[in-house]
């Protein structure tokens, strides 16, 4: 007898290209109903900060770097500031990011590169970009998403693995997955359904126990059954506030809802777009 999860293998094991592509952008419509939220979580107001807070975040979370970033940029708001700050001062502000040593070189010296060959200008090019200190293909799009509205799918460990058990992709080198799933979606699509994917990710299609009976996706999800299809037990799993959303209201007091600083939503109800069985419709 099959597996629920075999089972939901089985329904997608004759796909066809045009049916995977439909399925894809359909996808990330009922994903855009389940996240109206879902938006870049580093705090920035210019490009040369989503650059900076972008290369701090290798190796930890966005909710740490947060709490790093208004203090470098009060002593360092731009590139030339950084460009001429000592490096043990800029060390013992990161040092909570972890690797600070290195990522202190680096923000440093990408900051006089930025001084030296692109007046002080963070370039809106991946090409120019990449060849930053300290700045690699992800974090390159990232800038480029986010800060000049030039899109690019970032594949982070929660879009790798979101769109392989999805079935859009069975690559799992970063620049073969961007390839094979950009190639289903208008470029427009691809920035805001990185955030979607990752929101997903950090909610429901948890890396070791999916959440599957409340995923809105069940119905055009292949790998459905992986985890808890129970939807009373699956409810348990969903973390409706992200980490970053949490520190917010921690720092910032109740809010609209009227939660206590830190407080997360009820566990009574999934994201919006989510229901028993993951029914959902585009």
């Amino acid at each position: 007898m099959l597996t629920v999860a075999e089972k939901s293998a089985r329904r997608f094991a004759a796909e066809t290209p045009l049916g995977r592509t439909r399925r894809a952008r359909k996808i990330n419509r009922v994903l855009a109903e389940a996240h109206p939220d879902a938006a870049c979580e580093l705090d920035f107001d210019t490009p040369f900060q989503l650059l900076v807070a972008t290369v701090l975040s290798a190796q930890t979370t966005d909710v740490r770097v947060n709490r790093v970033t208004p203090v470098l940029f009060a002593a360092y708001p731009d590139a030339p500031a950084l460009a001429a700050a000592e490096l043990p001062d800029v060390e013992e502000i990161i040092r909570p990011t972890g690797f600070f040593r290195a990522k202190a070189r680096n923000i440093v010296a990408l900051a006089r590169d930025l001084v030296d060959d692109h007046d002080g200008e963070v370039p809106a090019d991946l090409d120019a970009l990449v060849a930053l200190p300290g700045t690699g293909r992800k974090t390159a799009l990232v800038v480029l998403g986010n800060a000049f509205g030039v899109p690019g799918l970032t594949v982070d460990t929660h879009v790798g693995r979101l769109v392989r058990r999805l079935g859009l992709t069975a690559a799992t080198d970063p620049v073969a997955v961007e390839r094979d799933v950009a190639a289903l979606y208008p470029p427009r699509d691809l920035t805001m359904l990185s955030h979607r994917l990752i929101f997903h990710g950090r909610r429901i299609c948890h890396s070791r126990r999916p959440a599957c009976g409340v995923c809105p996706l069940t119905r055009l999800c292949p790998s459905f059954g992986i985890g808890e299809p129970d939807p009373e037990k699956a409810q348990a799993l969903v973390r409706t506030a992200t980490a970053v959303q949490l520190d917010r209201a921690a720092r910032t007091g109740p809010d609209a809802a009227g939660r206590a600083p830190g407080e997360p939503e009820a566990r009574g109800s999934a994201p919006s777009g989510a229901g028993p069985r993951g029914d959902a419709s585009a």
